[in-house]
């Protein structure tokens, strides 16, 4: 049910058209609908299947427009949601109606059918595919890890559909960790948490996504640690996704992060060429997209290389335009399209060439320091392998001299940056959680970068 429209919502809506332009507004934000008001989270709903693509894209600009007509404190969700269903349900609870028939949340083109299998990811999928034949049988916990966009989950959704078409006696329960969060806080303010607690551990099969979220959250996560022995002692399933390693979780506490890593952990990495190109080609069938030129295909590969994510938005962008204007999807037309969302895809990273600053960057940001932390004195171990890490990478990836790396590093000399090298060949050799942790590193890096020798 949706409301009707409002004088409020009706200047958001001119808002949204003068801030993002007359096209895009009627691309992408003019099928939106006002589904609920509270006082403080505006609900919204778009056509079936595109509310997180266009939370993705267009969620800080709504935010923003909405408080400058409704406040400071105003949150703009989707109807689709996780968070918002889960909340809903929760509310249902309370009201002695079953939440159980509220969570059906996967997404029907989330299926192992749809998931284009690459070197990048085809122990993943082997892995998610064993978890949904047998169930709490093969591997438990399965821990996907990957930066946004890659498919973690995709192959989450793909699991819980499995499940539902072919063992529909098997309960299973999919949400983010903010949809957990969410629902843990509104339980405790409407004294329902034993109902809370039965939603999530009378279940055969818990899905969670984004546990890199649990941080800082302690609470929470103490709820959801004996959630996961409950379900983990029983023998029942658990999927996890996250944007890092388990033992990069530092704002996470330890004795969760081991029960993280007791299972399997597999890192998907973003598609070669050849992936990228089959994802575009797989997506345009299913979505009956007609394409005058399949060379169409082979530019947005080379051009969009950072995520699956994106290839798919570039696509629907395609798409949209072919169907506003009713220009045939060729390369004059991808061209024109490119020329808007990735001017410069396929030349450097955003920003300009990878430097010593972004390798310090990203490392500090994957650990949980400061780049300051890794240029500093600081020899404890918790900073010392992370500044290892990145003197190596800085060497491997920039081809800047010894001295001028031992500069960026708090003016080390060139002999300490060849020891921080052979720690991290040694260590990388010998432990592969190690080893993995370089590659995801490297992998963060460099997915920006052109890929056109593939």
């Amino acid at each position: 049910m949706h409301l009707e429209p409002t004088p409020a919502w009706q200047d958001i809506r001119s808002q949204l058209r003068r801030t993002v332009g007359e096209s895009t507004y009627n691309i992408w934000l003019s099928p939106l609908e006002l589904k609920s008001w509270d006082g403080s989270v505006l609900v919204l709903q778009g056509k079936p299947g595109t509310d997180g693509w266009v939370a993705d894209r267009f969620g800080r600009v709504l935010e923003r427009c909405a408080r400058q007509r409704l406040g400071n404190n105003v949150k703009v969700a989707f109807a689709g949601d996780p968070a918002v269903v889960a909340r809903d349900a929760l509310t249902l609870a309370s009201s002695h109606i079953h939440p159980e028939h509220t969570l059906e949340l996967f997404n029907p083109r989330y299926t192992f059918d749809q998931f284009i299998i690459g070197d990048g990811n085809r122990m993943a999928h082997a892995a998610a595919l064993a978890v949904a034949e047998a169930p709490g049988q093969t591997i438990n916990p399965l821990f996907l890890h990957a930066p946004p966009g890659l498919g973690k989950t995709h192959l989450l959704h793909a699991i819980g559909n499995y499940i539902t078409a072919f063992n529909p006696q098997t309960t299973v329960r999919y949400a983010t960790v903010e949809a957990f969060t969410n629902g843990f806080i509104a339980a405790l303010n409407g004294k329902v948490l034993e109902r809370f607690k039965r939603l999530y551990r009378d279940v055969d099969v818990l899905l969670i996504d984004d546990v890199q979220f649990l941080a800082a959250k302690a609470k929470t996560e103490e709820e959801f640690f004996h959630t996961f022995n409950v379900l983990y002692d029983s023998g029942r399933q658990l999927v996890l996704t996250c944007d890092r390693l388990p033992s990069q979780l530092t704002g996470i506490e330890q004795r969760l992060r081991q029960r993280f890593e007791v299972g399997l952990v597999e890192h998907l990495t973003r598609p070669d060429r050849s992936t990228r190109v089959a994802i575009l080609r797989k997506r345009a069938r299913l979505d009956q997209l007609s394409v005058a030129d399949p060379a169409v295909f082979d530019l947005l590969a080379d051009r969009i290389t950072d995520n699956v994510r994106s290839l798919e938005g570039a696509l629907q962008r395609l798409a949209a335009n072919h169907s506003l204007t009713g220009r045939p999807i060729d390369l004059q037309l991808a061209a024109s399209v490119l020329a808007q969302i990735a001017p410069e895809a396929g030349a450097h990273p955003p920003g300009g060439p990878l430097t010593i600053d972004r390798i310090q960057d990203v490392v500090a940001a994957a650990f949980q320091i400061s780049a300051a932390d890794l240029r500093s004195e600081n020899r404890k171990a918790s900073v010392s392998w992370p500044r290892q890490l990145a003197i190596h990478l800085a060497r491997e990836l920039t081809g800047a001299p010894l001295q001028k790396i031992g500069e960026a590093f708090g003016g080390r000399n060139h002999a300490t940056v060849l020891h921080a090298c052979k720690r991290v060949q040694n260590r990388t050799t010998i432990n592969r959680e190690d080893s993995a942790e370089l590659k995801a590193l490297i992998e963060q890096l460099t997915s920006y970068s052109a890929d056109r020798s593939c």
